[in-house]
């Protein structure tokens, strides 16, 4: 679906965690990339055809601005749940925006159990189509798919680069109890 009024651009930018980028029309975020082999490597990523059109390198307004400076101190260990971040979620699948509302809804520090998101968004059978949407979910970090983890609270399944290593550092930025705490054993 071609978006002539509304360019599609990108910006890379390092944080505590590596170059991360983010990807923007003028209704909000696209898509966000975690750091993947190298700045070179994230940048291809944030920048592949959107929906057919393409998404160039730009500088950021002074709102992607704002939302960057956020993200990297979040990153750096200044919480913030990034909630106020305009996202543009106009091309996802209903049920994906349903769970992604949910997911967006949790606190850092907190999570949830795919089994609840499904519960959340009126369909309790719904765990494994849950897991899906956190799979294609194109906005990680601000829709905080990090946070949802298996009934058992253990880590099952990271699409971002760094797979569940990136999952665990996330929660343990994030201060999330249970992880990146020393144990007894």
């Amino acid at each position: 679906m071609p978006y002539p009024e509304r360019p599609l651009a990108a910006a890379l930018f390092d944080t505590a965690i590596g170059p991360c980028a983010i990807a923007w029309s003028a209704v909000g975020v696209l898509r966000f990339q975690l750091p993947e082999d190298g700045a070179e490597a994230t940048l291809a990523r944030i920048t592949r055809p959107y929906r057919g059109e393409p998404v160039a390198p730009a500088e950021p307004t002074f709102d992607i601005g704002k939302a960057i400076a956020r993200i990297q101190a979040h990153l750096a260990g200044d919480l913030d749940d990034l909630r106020w971040i305009p996202l543009d979620t106009t091309t996802i699948p209903e049920f994906h925006r349903a769970v992604y509302t949910v997911t967006r809804a949790i606190a850092p520090g907190h999570t949830l159990s795919y089994g609840e998101v499904a519960a959340r968004v009126g369909m309790p059978n719904a765990s494994q189509a849950v897991g899906q949407a956190m799979g294609r979910n194109p906005i990680p970090l601000i829709i905080p798919c990090h946070r949802v983890l298996a009934a058992d609270h253990a880590l099952h399944g990271f699409s971002a680069h760094g797979g569940l290593t990136t999952k665990q550092r996330l929660l343990e930025i994030e201060r999330t109890p249970g992880f990146g705490e020393p144990t007894l054993f």
